[in-house]
């Protein structure tokens, strides 16, 4: 503590313990507790306490209140806990008598103050804080701390049953960090004290005829066996385990009862553990039965989890799968009777009648088909799946939810039909199936089913009854599947049915990208940037793009009334033209398709339109054009830089300015690149006047990049000064070795000299970019090779660095602001005395 905290920290504690001043702010009270847990995790020591009387003085005045606030008792009981965390601290607390009238019995759970959530809550935070030595778990076990813990488990607030359950986790994992290694079995078990009063009311509650006694305990468990406990206390894990596996047997056994939902959980966790990792064992028995015997709701979380465990045993690992396909297996049984395919699974691992009951159900279906639908994507992102997916019946399975959501399948089954009746128009079912859809056109063995899947995703969108958001969804999927199909027609040779799926997809464009609505317009522009971006360079895409109205209706759209249909515009426009304007073999389909147009349309955009939006995308599309060298020869390049920034620079939109340092960023290296002999390592000093230098710097200089460099460093918003700063210390690490810096009083005699010394000054300042000279004022040339080459070799940029990476609240947020905070708060400093933050 510094010696300014430890004068005012008496004066804190005085207006904390007087009744008779207003509250303070709860912010102010955490961030005082947060500094004492950084005080005492550094310092273990009870020099804290001997030194700062006040802090004793404190908990002692408070607890003398007859009716104490609830936010002072729970920052006292949060704060003597901190401080009671070491041992030392906490012998002195006992010395005091404190401890016992906070967490004893005569401490506040017997009082109103009781009543109050925050007050439970302090105190189970307060214990939690304490536990770390083993005469606070002694205190507790014998003060009746133990019964309060177990009680707050069924508190009426969340957060303090949260906060007692993890209290329980962490008392029962600190207990046995003191016992040796030894082996232990079932039978030759000796929990520490506390440890087996923990035990021992988990297999009472287990035991209960309360249901919410047990839904505790399983919680309880849950959190345990998932937290380090499962996997660095193996020896009592297995011990554990073995007291309570034949009571959660009988959970599963018993449907009635309502704590099956959390086996699972628990179970998955268990799993988890480095007990288990054999396949022998009854565990796996154990885990094979809850597949069977929990709902498909219930055991889908358990299957997708057991699915993705490297230690999970082959037989379960395609049980937990067999769970997940259920639904999807119903689905495409129900789509046809006879069955006109075969299903996904040859044996169910529960009763069908179960999940076809479910899909029958009005209320159940949709969310059993969501969750399945978003356990299956999330198996098909793992890169390592260890049993194979049946792909090419799940796509068909898909492509039926699909057909039954939009009404265009008519199953003549009586199961079929409820199904379908059940999914017409479920936006959720639609947008999960699609999502699935897309992931799975990563699988190489869909290829028999393309032709039918774009017929599906075509009527999805042709059809004016689909929704905007599920558009969305089926063009994403739509162009995931066109790469597919390009690459499949490349290798097998369909061209015609590939010309004839894009022909109908820029038709359903075409349309689309005149809707009234605007979320389809952006959906659709999107969606054709995407393609782009995949399908660029492909014969027949380019074809059917140049033969079809896009390019002049997507041309239209950058005067869109709205501006994010504007911004997919600009977006969609720019990558255009790596067709239209930029490849070495564009075809010329009229005079509005030049590139010098469509440069001329976006700057239009960049310097006047009244939306950020727009203009960020303008600004990223040049970059972008830039990268991959579209701008022309250097000369060429160097105008349209120059012309950018000059209109970036005075954008009031912060983003757009961050967006024109990236493009001079990325012109800096290319230009580097073309002009240096060795691009990537800093110049010596005998060659810092070779001709490749000097014409860089002229370059540099014609483009008014400086300029705009160091007008960036004071940038009222501070990613655009970070930014520039960047980009002018890469620069100088070209043009100097670190160890050939100017010296900044060596050069301050020169006329050039003085000017970057009144530069790095005004830099010092953090002066608004309006400050700065645009003429050459005092002294500052930001055209001149020279004087920039002094600039960047004398000004010290990375102590700017530093300062521009400081948080703004490094002064305001220090503990003796927050303290001279809390004393103008409860009026007892003047008021200039306050850092109001």
């Amino acid at each position: 503590m510094t010696r300014e905290c430890a004068v005012l920290l008496p004066g804190v504690c005085a207006a904390l313990a007087e009744p008779r001043q207003p509250g303070l702010d709860d912010t102010c009270l955490e961030k005082l507790l947060d500094w004492f847990r950084t005080l005492t995790w550094f310092d273990p020591s009870v020099e804290l306490l001997q030194d700062n009387p006040c802090l004793t003085e404190l908990i002692t005045s408070v607890l003398a209140l007859p009716d104490p606030s609830p936010s002072i008792l729970s920052f006292t009981l949060q704060l003597a806990g901190i401080l009671a965390s070491s041992e030392s601290r906490f012998q002195h607390l006992q010395q005091e008598k404190l401890l016992g009238r906070l967490f004893g019995q005569e401490g506040p759970r017997g009082s109103a103050a009781w009543e109050d959530a925050s007050v439970r809550s302090a105190w189970v935070k307060g214990v939690h804080s304490m536990v770390h030595h083993q005469p606070a778990l002694h205190f507790l076990c014998s003060s009746g701390g133990m019964d309060v813990i177990f009680a707050l488990q069924g508190d009426p607030s969340l957060f303090v049953a949260s906060a007692a359950s993890q209290l329980l986790v962490h008392m029962l994992t600190f207990s046995l960090e003191s016992e040796t290694s030894k082996a232990l079995s079932a039978k030759d078990c000796d929990w520490p004290a506390c440890a087996q009063m923990i035990v021992k009311h988990i297999q009472e509650s287990l035991q209960s005829s309360s249901a919410s006694h047990v839904e505790q305990s399983l919680k309880l468990l849950s959190s345990l066996f998932g937290s380090c406990f499962g996997s660095c206390y193996a020896a009592w894990t297995e011990v554990l385990w073995s007291d309570i596996a034949k009571q959660i047997e009988s959970f599963l056994l018993e449907e009635t009862v309502q704590a099956q939902p959390l086996l699972a959980n628990l179970l998955l966790n268990v799993a988890r553990s480095a007990v288990f990792c054999g396949t022998e064992g009854s565990f796996w028995a154990l885990v094979t039965s809850a597949l069977e015997h929990l709902t498909p709701v219930q055991a889908g979380p358990l299957a997708v989890g057991l699915l993705k465990l490297c230690k999970c045993p082959q037989d379960v690992r395609i049980q937990a799968l067999t769970v997940l396909l259920q639904p999807m297996d119903c689905i495409l049984r129900a789509a046809s009777q006879p069955l006109e395919y075969a299903g996904l699974l040859d044996e169910s691992v529960s009763d069908p009648v179960t999940v076809e009951s479910l899909l029958s159900s009005k209320t159940s279906c949709a969310g059993l088909l969501c969750q399945t639908l978003a356990h299956l994507e999330n198996l098909l992102s793992l890169k390592h799946l260890r049993v194979d997916l049946p792909c090419v019946s799940l796509l068909r399975s898909l492509m039926t939810i699909l057909q039954f959501c939009n009404g265009f399948l008519s199953p003549t089954s009586p199961l079929g039909s409820t199904i379908s009746r059940n999914l017409i128009n479920s936006f959720r079912v639609q947008k999960s199936a699609l999502d699935v859809l897309a992931a799975l056109s990563e699988k190489k063995d869909c290829d028999t089913l393309i032709g039918s899947l774009f017929d599906v995703l075509l009527a999805y969108l042709q059809s004016p009854n689909t929704s905007p958001t599920v558009l969305k969804k089926t063009f994403q999927a739509t162009s995931k599947w066109l790469v597919h199909l390009q690459e499949l027609s490349c290798s097998n040779s369909q061209w015609q049915q590939t010309e004839k799926i894009l022909e109908d997809v820029f038709l359903v464009l075409q349309k689309r990208l005149c809707s009234p609505c605007w979320e389809v317009r952006d959906s659709s522009l999107e969606f054709l940037t995407a393609m782009v971006k995949c399908l660029r360079d492909q014969k027949e895409f380019r074809q059917c793009l140049l033969s079809s109205e896009v390019l002049r209706l997507t041309e239209n759209l950058l005067e869109d009334p709205e501006s994010y249909v504007r911004a997919s515009a600009v977006t969609a426009l720019g990558h255009l033209a790596f067709i239209t304007c930029f490849a070495p073999e564009s075809p010329v389909i009229g005079h509005q398709w030049n590139k010098e147009n469509t440069v001329a349309k976006l700057q239009e955009i960049l310097s006047t339109d009244s939306e950020g939006f727009p203009r960020r995308a303008v600004i990223s599309i040049f970059t972008a054009w830039l990268r991959e060298g579209c701008t022309g020869q250097l000369e060429d390049t160097e105008q349209f830089v120059s012309r950018v920034i000059q209109t970036v620079e005075h954008d009031l939109d912060w983003e757009v300015r961050v967006g024109g340092l990236e493009l001079v960023e990325v012109f800096c290296s290319q230009t580097i690149c073309q002009l240096s002999q060795c691009p990537y390592a800093p110049v010596s000093s005998a060659v810092t006047s070779s001709t490749p230098q000097n014409e860089l710097l002229q370059v540099f200089c014609r483009a008014k990049l400086f300029g705009f460099l160091f007008r960036s460093l004071c940038d009222c918003d501070k990613p655009v000064g970070q930014r520039a700063c960047d980009v002018l210390i890469g620069l100088r690490g070209h043009f100097y070795p670190m160890s050939t810096l100017e010296n900044p009083q060596e050069i301050e005699d020169s006329p050039a000299g003085r000017g970057i010394a009144w530069l790095q000054r005004t830099l010092r300042q953090g002066s608004l970019a309006q400050n700065f000279p645009t003429n050459g004022g005092d002294g500052v040339d930001f055209q001149d090779p020279d004087s920039m080459m002094l600039a960047l070799g004398a000004i010290d940029l990375l102590e700017l660095h530093d300062e521009l990476n400081k948080s703004s609240d490094h002064v305001e947020e220090s503990p003796q602001s927050l303290l001279q905070d809390i004393l103008a708060t409860v009026g007892t400093i003047e008021d200039n005395e306050v850092d109001c933050y």
